[in-house]
């Protein structure tokens, strides 16, 4: 991949959309504008990845001429670290540049709906799905991502029977798209009196986030119900009709929006989660056809699949997907992911 002459493209593509950015056609026409300014923002990144390939190719060039000019040892040495150091950014960076010249997955720069539901084990997992969420909220505020709740439904105790949230930012699927699936934790709970360990389980789905562009649902397969919103335990919060119900009438998928303070908001909340799901299944029916020996061996991200394990008791959090292990359990659920990230998403990616 020549990179400066992909480069000089990118940089004259970037030019055509700032002008197309200010048409006013397009200014006019929301449908055409989310459209160009999800491009303009995918060519921006790939132009600022390249300008810093540049700089470091740039340095690494200087240092390298540094240390075969330099005649004092320590100073050979430190130039050779600060050489290894510019090295191992570089080949960073240009991975980085062929996975958005040239993405895997199409989704990978979408936003995406998260949605974390309680499985067996009662108010512990419910409790855990808090925690759960506070992790990817934590992750997403490292990662200077925005997070917005779309619905929730808590127990007694302050945990979640369901949560389902939104987060935007740069990138936001690439990253967290292998979370989906059946989250165990093992561990004693708040609530064991006799100090064993119980286990208890959680599924995550991450869905991209779909547009009209996406996903037209007629009106037609849309069954919208108006409700008050409920608080927790299910006591009513709102007096007025502002929480929205939408039932798709072809799969029987229902959403219930109540978080935002107007039916419409509700309504445009709940319609985004909607296509998301059926964006989600449609890909998932798509990737099965192409490619059913990968979908084999490394999984669909259905949340029936147990991808991790937090077994609190030895400090051990395993992805059972990748085979791997980390510790630090109290570090990983105050959303210190990257490193967790990174190594899932290459092991995946490499199969």
């Amino acid at each position: 991949m020549d990179i400066t002459a992909h480069l000089t493209a990118q940089k004259n593509k970037l030019l055509e959309l700032e002008i197309k950015l200010q048409s006013d056609d397009v200014l006019k026409n929301p449908v055409e504008l989310t459209k160009i300014n999800r491009e303009y923002q995918a060519v921006r990144e790939v132009v600022d990845s390249g300008e810093y390939w540049l700089k470091l190719t740039n340095t690494l060039n200087e240092l390298q001429t540094s240390w075969r000019q330099e005649t004092d040892m320590d100073m050979k040495a430190m130039t050779e670290v600060e050489i290894n150091e510019t090295r191992a950014k570089l080949l960073q960076t240009e991975h980085l540049l062929k996975e958005l010249i040239e993405p895997a997955d199409p989704l990978d720069a979408r936003n995406t709906i998260v949605e974390i539901r309680a499985g067996t084990g009662g108010d512990e997992s419910a409790l855990f799905a808090a925690e759960l969420f506070r992790m990817y909220a934590r992750y997403a505020e490292r990662q200077r991502w925005h997070t917005q709740v779309v619905s929730e439904s808590r127990n007694d105790l302050g945990g979640y029977k369901e949560i389902i949230f939104e987060i935007t930012g740069q990138r936001v699927y690439s990253h967290l798209k292998y979370e989906s699936g059946v989250h165990r934790v093992q561990r004693v709970p708040e609530t064991e009196k006799n100090g064993r360990v119980h286990t208890s389980t959680v599924t995550v789905a991450v869905l991209p986030e779909a547009e009209e562009i996406d996903m037209d649902i007629p009106i037609e397969d849309i069954k919208i119900e108006a409700t008050t919103s409920s608080g927790h335990g299910g006591q009513s919060v709102n007096t007025t009709y502002s929480a929205i119900r939408l039932v798709h009438i072809p799969t029987g998928m229902i959403v219930i929006c109540q978080d935002e303070r107007s039916q419409k908001q509700n309504k445009e909340k709940a319609m985004t989660v909607l296509r998301s799901r059926l964006l989600a299944h449609r890909a998932a029916e798509q990737r099965q056809a192409r490619d059913s020996a990968r979908r084999a061996q490394i999984g669909s991200g259905e949340r029936s699949e147990k991808i991790r394990t937090y077994n609190f008791p030895q400090d051990r959090l395993t992805y059972h997907r990748a085979g791997e292990n980390w510790h630090n359990l109290p570090e990983i659920m105050d959303g210190r992911l990257d490193d967790i990230v990174s190594v899932v998403k290459q092991k995946l990616e490499e199969k």
